[in-house]
């Protein structure tokens, strides 16, 4: 085994834990329960289940990307960055649930959501320095949030006032 081949397991370990961990307290704060099926929703919706498989998907191509360009940073300080990057994302990205299913306050979470695609954009740019194709793997993230962005907008349209 050479030098680089526990550097890169133990980045795949980091990475996966990291997306684990960003995926669980996610579904840990998502209660779909009587107050979500009560709300009004477009007809558009994609189907309850397939969120699951959707954001696990992502999740795996944002630990792809990051270990990508984790991988060609050069520096400590290059790599202290990319992560704070990742770590504002993953920060966004859980406080949505908290904001939406447990405060049950899809208002709140209307006005985050604009952070948390943000930061992906921001992200986005920031993993493209190293690696454009990591880059194109958090495309759908942004897509898939964007989708979010205005079902989260149908969802306080048709039911808000929120309290």
């Amino acid at each position: 085994m050479t030098s680089a081949q526990p550097r890169l397991a133990t980045t795949v370990t980091a990475a996966a834990v990291l997306a684990i961990l960003v995926a669980a307290t996610g579904a840990a704060l998502t209660d779909t329960g009587p107050w979500y099926e009560s709300l009004k929703t477009p007809a558009w919706k994609p189907p309850d289940w397939a969120f699951g498989p959707v954001w696990t998907t992502i999740l795996t191509l944002c630990a792809a990307a990051g270990i990508l360009a984790w991988r060609r940073t050069p520096s400590r300080q290059d790599r202290l960055v990319l992560f704070s990057f990742f770590a504002l994302n993953a920060l966004l990205n859980v406080s949505w649930s908290f904001l939406f299913f447990t405060l049950q306050r899809p208002d709140w979470a209307l006005f985050e959501v604009a952070l948390l695609w943000a930061s992906i954009v921001a992200l986005i740019f920031a993993v493209a320095k190293w690696s454009s194709f990591a880059a194109v793997l958090l495309i759908p993230y942004l897509a898939w949030v964007t989708t979010a962005s205005v079902l989260n907008y149908e969802i306080v349209q048709l039911n808000g006032p929120f309290s």
